[in-house]
């Protein structure tokens, strides 16, 4: 379970998100996000509009058809999302290896 789903749940648009800051700086396309998260083609095409209405993401059609996606890391909120997410992941990452996470022992006497 990644990070953002532990906090908020799973979500097919937080799926998207999550997916497209693992690939930041590279340019996705709508069936390589479809198959690389497990969602349908029609919902990343569904949970893809409110990213791009609030330019979190950028368009680039290539040719008549082909849609092609990618990160606005321009983007305040984008940018507020990255650090966010990569802290997170850091934390997480810190909890699962720390030894300290052990469940302590409660004496109810």
């Amino acid at each position: 379970m990644s990070p953002l789903e532990k906090l908020f749940g799973k979500t097919a648009q937080l799926t998207v998100l999550e997916y497209l800051m693992r690939n930041k700086g590279e340019i996705n396309y709508l069936s390589g996000i479809a198959q690389g998260t497990g969602l349908y083609h029609s919902s990343v095409a569904r949970v893809i509009e409110p990213l791009l209405q609030n330019n979190i993401i950028i368009e680039k059609k290539i040719g008549k058809q082909i849609r092609s996606f990618y990160l606005n890391e321009e983007n305040e909120a984008a940018k507020l999302l990255i650090k966010f997410y990569d802290e997170l992941r850091l934390l997480s990452d810190e909890q699962l290896t720390s030894p300290d996470l052990e469940k302590p022992v409660v004496d109810h006497e």
